[in-house]
């Protein structure tokens, strides 16, 4: 069953961090209340949970809490974090620990406290399944956005500006490309299945594949959950790399140094975006990886070697056979493989951020030449009156910044600035 509904000045597709952040902007800008805007937002999760699948105990922010979803924008917002420490009484207590980086899971319960203000204007457990353009007199007018519940049923809504926020979905290796079984995880998806692994008994064999943060934190907490049991962490590099986090190359997260990055030529911009790779891409935090070296070494000690870090390993095939889960490791310096068994692998193989193409297609005869404009919106034909705005999913030509959370009290500004601003058509609408 398909039931039009209302008609908004903006939509938000995805109800995560970049469209709360928005959310915010939308709330505390004057000319919002003073101008009527309607707005909502659209999120296929039934409740509001950052990352619920990583929210593992005992790890932490790598970002300071003072780039939360407001601060940077406006220090006097009631949505920063110091104001949520302020409400819940616990302002004091976390001065004394001394630290700008909370833990995740209090960092979630920041957003999801921020989210609750907004309830009224999400709406949670829908699916957008397709955004197409509305034409009238050769013009497109109102962009349609389509939904679908969990029990089949579908809805459209219209909208003048759509901003998607929708996040990445799974990477996973092409050995497990339409691999069905329910004991291969994505890291995504760990914390809530990670159960099943319990189904091989106290001592299973476990795989992590991958070189990141993800990957390391899994395998750690592998480690705790099946001290009997044998964990093995995967990946192609020789060694896990340290992210670099020291002053001068954390600059490159400040919102400033998007304005230096977009105007730079293509070529040299790729370029500089490869330099700084270490600082988010298959690195881990050094304490951890201190930490997990100590723990592979007194392995040594006892002579019981039940955790192991197989580096240098290309990862060729993958099959099932029964219960289990078979990989064929190739060294990455070699040809011939070897083949091992694990009851549960999973897969810290990070994200594609592609996702708004296929949402987009319909409206794909509409999309100009050129890349998306400085302050997010896509480049449109001149016979547009509608607008996309992009976040998440920019960063080869906003940054390396743009999928994390350090740009996005910032980023929402630029955005609703434009949104509320009549400015002319840019030049990319040339269609």
């Amino acid at each position: 069953m398909c039931v039009q509904t209302r008609h908004y000045d903006v939509i938000g597709l995805g109800f995560g961090p970049a469209n709360l952040a928005i959310a915010i902007a939308l709330e505390e800008d004057p000319s919002v209340r003073r101008e009527d805007l309607d707005y909502c937002f659209i999120e296929k999760q039934e409740a509001f949970e950052w990352h619920g699948g990583m929210l593992l105990d005992d790890t932490h922010m790598q970002v300071s809490f003072l780039k939360d979803l407001a601060t940077l924008r406006n220090p006097a917002s009631r949505f920063t974090f110091i104001n949520y420490l302020h409400e819940r009484r616990r302002l004091d207590s976390f001065i004394n620990l001394g630290t700008f980086f909370p833990s995740r899971l209090e960092y979630n319960d920041y957003m999801r406290w921020a989210a609750a203000h907004f309830q009224d204007r999400v709406f949670y457990g829908e699916q957008a399944t397709s955004v197409e353009p509305v034409e009238e007199h050769g013009r497109v007018t109102w962009l349609c956005v389509t939904t679908r519940r969990a029990d089949g049923s579908e809805e459209k809504r219209y909208a003048r500006n759509l901003v998607i926020g929708i996040g990445g979905y799974p990477r996973v290796p092409e050995a497990f490309d339409g691999f069905d079984h329910p004991r291969v995880i994505h890291s995504s998806h760990y914390r809530n299945f990670r159960q099943r692994f319990d189904l091989a008994g106290e001592s299973p064999r476990l795989a992590v594949v991958g070189a990141g943060q993800s990957a390391a934190e899994i395998f750690n907490d592998l480690m705790d959950r099946y001290p009997r049991g044998r964990v093995d962490l995967i990946s192609r590099g020789r060694a896990l790399q340290p992210s670099d986090d020291s002053p001068f190359v954390n600059e490159i997260f400040d919102p400033d140094f998007t304005d230096e990055i977009y105007t730079i030529p293509d070529q040299q911009r790729s370029e500089l975006l490869n330099s700084f790779r270490q600082t988010n891409y298959s690195v881990v935090d050094l304490p951890l990886i201190e930490r997990l070296y100590e723990r592979l070494y007194l392995q040594k000690i006892s002579g019981e070697v039940r955790h192991r870090y197989l580096s240098g390993r290309h990862l060729r095939r993958a099959e099932q056979r029964g219960d289990s889960v078979a990989v064929e490791l190739v060294p990455c310096q070699g040809v011939t493989g070897t083949w091992h068994e694990y009851d549960g692998v999973v897969l810290a193989t990070g994200y594609h951020r592609d996702g708004h193409r296929r949402l987009l297609s319909p409206l794909s005869p509409w999309i100009a030449d050129g890349p998306v404009e400085r302050h997010y919106r896509l480049p449109l034909s001149r016979a547009c009156d509608v607008n996309v705005f992009l976040q998440g999913c920019c960063e080869e030509t906003h940054g390396i910044s743009d999928s994390l959370l350090s740009v996005l009290a910032v980023r929402s500004k630029e955005v609703v600035d434009e949104l509320l601003t009549p400015t002319p058509l840019s030049a990319a609408r040339a269609g």
